[in-house]
């Protein structure tokens, strides 16, 4: 479905702009002149590949009568039609009667809509919007229409990405949450899957690669929807010989992406092995929750238990956001208790955050450590939103970002995975330098000072500061 998108808010504060930027054209009419648009008008545009339809609406007030009140009808349908609602307040007036009153209108109508501050440019957006925060909107974004600045990062954020338009579409083949089972062979993955459905539903027998294709397996349990992904047992590159178990391999990995939480099985008579890292390995990457079951864990004596969770403690210690079940698949002990780790890790793979609450936790991270100075200048981390799910990815805007060493971007990880009470899912943090509002300008330099700039900067030197000449009395 093609998404759309409406513009409402007050006459004269740049929603005709706004259109014109989003659909790179001239269709709307734009004067500083206000009520200059009387009826919707329809553009289209596309960001990342992604088509989008939007509507451009006449100014509303809040007390329309007679024309006005046929422009404020037109506008509100132009609200019921949309997917995404933008409500355009002006920066530089700042919050008026006129703004609230359209606000509760957009509150009753039931829509959610996102704020959006516009003509923040020659002034600071944080000031600018301050103002609008006591309108009670979950996202705002500071925009520039005029100058084509801040649209990009909105759309970034309200369009659903490539990844989330395939998630789509496997939702609707495979409902509910989908459970990949993955592992080495013959280490009880199929034994789990059937105690897990409660039937024998896949071919189990005592001899590694029974299973050579991934078995997709929609049931329902306690009135929830799950799909349960069986895979064949991935060997190391070295054993695997035959044509068929190459392809089973390709098969598993895409089993993976396709799910939302996958569960490695682990022998608990053959202890840790490195292949069970790889394949954790191979979980990671995809950005997919874990949850760790050791099977086989009936008929051992308590001196080897022991071994293995010691061993289970000390190689998987980076793993301490994924849950670990010492089970039985083939008596069923503790498997009914992986549910509940599931659940979880699904509910942390697929949340939603507002803008607000990203930024406020990541100010408090930085009052709590502040980023180091790179060249004589702090990194700054202006504002974070969510950019994707399952995994979650959080995008921090800032300057300096490529800068930021290895060590503070972990303690951001682990500051939001605390206080957002992540579990079991990787989270994925993308850093964006702010747009210069400078980049494209004519360099005026002579060129003999473009010489000097040039040298200085490869010998890495900065630039001297101007004295100011005192004033003589």
């Amino acid at each position: 479905m093609t998404p759309v998108i409406a513009l409402v808010g007050r006459p004269n504060v740049g929603k005709s702009t706004l259109f014109n930027q989003m659909t790179r054209s001239r269709d709307a009419l734009v004067a500083d002149f206000p009520g200059l648009t009387r009826d919707r008008k329809y553009g289209e545009g596309s960001y990342e590949g992604q088509r989008f339809i939007v509507i451009d609406t006449g100014g509303l007030t809040g007390d329309e009568q007679g024309l006005d009140l046929e422009m404020a009808r037109q506008s509100m349908q132009a609200v019921e039609e949309a997917d995404i609602v933008l409500f355009l307040v002006d920066g530089r007036a700042g919050l008026t009667a006129g703004d609230e009153l359209i606000a509760d209108s957009l509150r009753r109508s039931g829509k959610l809509a996102h704020l959006v501050v516009n003509k923040t440019d020659g002034q600071d957006p944080d000031i600018a919007a301050s103002d609008f925060y006591s309108l009670g909107f979950e996202s705002t974004f500071l925009v520039a229409a005029s100058h084509n600045r801040g649209i990009r990062s909105m759309l970034e954020i309200l369009l659903p990405s490539e990844e989330e338009r395939e998630e789509e579409d496997r939702a609707d083949r495979y409902p509910g949450i989908r459970i990949g089972v993955v592992g080495r062979p013959n280490v009880g993955k199929s034994t789990l899957v059937n105690r897990m459905l409660g039937e024998d539903r896949v071919v189990v027998y005592d001899m590694p690669g029974t299973t050579r294709d991934s078995v997709y397996i929609p049931y329902e349990r306690q009135g929830s929807q799950y799909t349960l992904i069986d895979t064949a047992g991935v060997r190391r590159r070295k054993n695997v010989s035959e044509v068929v178990e190459k392809f089973s391999i390709i098969k598993t990995l895409q089993a993976i992406d396709d799910a939302h939480v996958v569960i490695l099985v682990i022998d608990a008579r053959e202890g840790l092995v490195d292949q069970d890292l790889h394949l954790i390995g191979f979980v990671l990457d995809a950005g997919r929750s874990l949850v760790i079951a050791i099977n086989k864990w009936d008929g051992m004596d308590p001196d080897d238990r022991a071994k293995v969770k010691e061993q289970v403690q000390r190689r998987l210690d980076f793993l301490d956001y994924a849950d670990k079940h010492y089970i039985s698949a083939l008596h069923g002990s503790g498997v009914g208790v992986m549910y509940e780790s599931v659940e979880a890790c699904y509910e942390s793979a697929m949340a939603k955050w507002p803008t607000n609450r990203l930024t406020a936790i990541l100010q408090d991270a930085i009052a709590q450590h502040q980023p180091p100075m790179v060249h004589g200048r702090r990194i700054k981390l202006r504002y974070a939103h969510q950019g994707g799910s399952n995994p979650p990815v959080i995008v921090v805007h800032g300057n300096q970002v490529d800068s930021l060493p290895g060590a503070y971007k972990r303690y951001l990880e682990n500051t939001f995975r605390k206080v957002l009470k992540v579990t079991g899912s990787p989270i994925r943090f993308e850093f964006k330098s702010s747009e210069n509002p400078f980049a494209g300008k004519v360099d005026r330099l002579t060129p003999r000072q473009k010489v000097k700039k040039d040298n200085d900067e490869k010998q890495g030197r900065r630039p001297k500061k101007k004295r100011q000449k005192s004033l003589k009395r």
